[in-house]
């Protein structure tokens, strides 16, 4: 496996140009927010703005339109209670993150199946790759998967205690069983991709084992994306990056750890040459 540390962000993240524009850094969409699960979508476009996405929209449900303009009104809300108005918004987005909060009900599987017909890089998490495990079907070759080891076991058929004893046999035949870029969270991250030699996380600690650092995750991935890094390096700059911000966040303490703390890291994180 290849290591890579905070020093490698260097060279995925180079200063913008002068002359740019919110039209040069792509527009993602993030879909999720189930009934119940509002935030995780919020988490996820928020990520997104703060790694630099020119544009970020995020579909939903109605109720949680309100509260997402409140607590981000960069974000571009929209109520998306079927598939046909999901349509518009797929056809503008550059890159396509799908999965938090999705739900495995009716709605979810609803978003899932439009989200993965667009033609569109995609970016999948959490129910997203429940309702894959659940019925499985081709992948486009440049998609990202980001599982944790529960979900990694259940895209393979197996348990977590086979994914923890060989994390990157995991990760390897996982990347290639789908044909796409996995990340496989955890204690030292794993990114793999078909015929290319894993990449290992050299950052991250256990404050940021707590719900929605995955959607976090998600964001920074798609917002990468967008900007231009193909699937593997998005994937790997991305858990790098969120691993790293987790790190800086977590100065005050491990325990506690929100994954709302690591948004102003993240911008600090992304703008490597500000550090200097």
């Amino acid at each position: 496996m290849e290591p890579i540390g905070p020093e490698a962000l260097r060279g995925w993240l180079p200063p913008r140009r002068r002359d740019a524009h919110k039209g040069d850094h792509g527009h993602v969409l993030c879909i999720g927010g189930e009934s119940g699960a509002g935030g995780a979508v919020v988490l996820c476009a928020q990520a997104a703005l703060r790694c630099g996405a020119g544009l970020v929209s995020v579909a939903t449900r109605a109720a949680h339109v309100p509260a997402l303009l409140a607590r981000q009104p960069e974000a571009m809300a929209h109520a998306v209670e079927a598939a046909p108005a999901l349509a518009p918004l797929l056809a503008r987005a550059d890159v396509v993150a799908v999965g938090p909060g999705l739900g495995q009900g009716a709605w979810g599987r609803a978003m899932l199946e439009a989200a993965l017909g667009c033609g569109k890089p995609l970016v999948l998490d959490a129910d997203a790759l429940n309702l894959l495990a659940a019925s499985p079907r081709a992948l486009p070759a440049d998609a990202v998967l980001t599982p944790h080891p529960g979900e990694a076991a259940r895209l393979l058929g197996s348990d977590v205690a086979a994914v923890q004893s060989d994390r990157e046999g995991a990760a390897r035949v996982l990347a290639e069983r789908l044909g796409a870029v996995v990340v496989l969270k955890g204690a030292g991250s794993l990114v793999a991709a078909p015929a290319r030699e894993p990449r290992l996380v050299r950052a991250g600690n256990p404050g940021m084992a707590t719900g929605g650092m995955g959607d976090v995750l998600t964001g920074v991935v798609a917002a990468l994306r967008a900007q231009g890094l193909d699937a593997f390096d998005a994937a790997s700059c991305g858990a790098l990056l969120h691993a790293h911000a987790g790190d800086l966040a977590a100065r005050d303490g491990e325990r506690g750890l929100l994954p709302t703390d690591l948004l102003p890291w993240l911008r600090r994180c992304a703008n490597p040459e500000a550090q200097a």
